[in-house]
């Protein structure tokens, strides 16, 4: 597989590990593959997993469009425990009995989150406050007040309960925030919640089933260029 392909532009479908951030893949792929216009659709935060749409070449212009697509996630929501990012980044602030709650409750509480919504992103998030990250201003405890957003949620289903771990499936439009989802259905649910796995499998037609590792991928370049 030739390099010169990359530079001319291709779209890449990498499934990001956990822990890494996007900007980490896109500077591994630059090294890698030695290219100069490269970027991503998208950002998954470092401990989400799963379809990461890379540019390359002539194919950053499509960027933008491709980040405007529908998208597909698959996770997992634990109630009864909050904490100030929405997920594990943050240590657990309350924790609340859930034993009252039945499937039926949590049902009504996805029902209620299924449609055009306005969503308050988080404030451990990339979205600028006058030119500034609302996660550093969050980090430093100054308030952040952030304006709600109109998403679509397209499909909130509860595909299997163990516990107080819920799991799901959620189709939404762009810009959704799906540590925001968790925060808004512990607190339908009135016991608080937070994101604990978050999976990103389809973004348009798109799907994780049809990205490459990142190491394997690397590894194939190598192989490749060897050769």
């Amino acid at each position: 597989m030739e390099l010169n392909q990359y530079t001319e532009g291709k779209i890449l479908l990498i499934d990001k590990p956990l822990t890494w951030t996007s900007f980490d893949v896109v500077k591994k792929l630059r090294y890698a593959i030695k290219v100069k216009k490269i970027g991503h659709a998208g950002t998954l935060d470092p401990l989400a997993t799963g379809l990461l749409l890379i540019g390359t070449g002539k194919f950053t212009k499509k960027l933008n469009e491709l980040q405007g697509l529908d998208k597909v996630y698959e996770g997992v929501i634990t109630i009864g425990k909050t904490t100030p990012s929405y997920d594990l980044e943050t240590e657990f602030e309350n924790e609340t009995t859930i034993d009252h709650l039945t499937q039926d409750d949590l049902e009504a509480a996805a029902k209620k989150l299924t449609g055009p919504l306005d969503q308050i992103p988080p404030a451990h998030s990339a979205v600028r406050i006058n030119g500034e990250r609302a996660y550093k201003k969050a980090r430093k405890n100054e308030e952040v007040k952030i304006d709600p957003r109109r998403i679509v949620i397209h499909e909130f289903a509860l595909t299997k309960i163990e516990g107080a771990d819920i799991h799901f499936r959620i189709a939404c439009s762009k810009g959704t925030y799906i540590r925001s989802m968790a925060r808004d259905f512990g607190e339908i649910l009135g016991v608080g919640g937070h994101l604990s796995a978050l999976r990103r499998t389809k973004i348009g037609d798109y799907s994780v089933d049809d990205a490459d590792q990142l190491d394997d991928f690397i590894n194939q370049i190598k192989q490749d260029a060897a050769s």
